[in-house]
């Protein structure tokens, strides 16, 4: 199977998106997917370094903007 691991990283941005939560101005979010997928996210600036003893990410400014269009392309139904 050759899978579209570009697809992939957009998926996971998306879901720690759609399950983050606000700790005063920052958004975070568990960090509970696939380490290599966490490394992209972090090389393409949307999230922080995930290796560390923190239970969770947080999100970059890009990494929020691009998580809630992902969450909507992904996520919302038509009409």
């Amino acid at each position: 199977m050759n899978i579209d691991e570009e697809e992939v990283d957009k998926v996971v941005l998306a879901l720690l998106y759609l399950t983050s939560f606000q700790e005063g101005e920052i958004k975070r979010s568990w960090k509970s997917y696939d380490w290599s997928v966490m490394d992209h996210l972090h090389e393409k600036g949307y999230i922080s370094d995930p290796k560390n003893k923190n239970k969770s990410v947080v999100f970059s400014e890009l990494g929020e903007e691009q998580g809630k269009l992902l969450v909507s392309k992904y996520f919302t139904k038509a009409g």
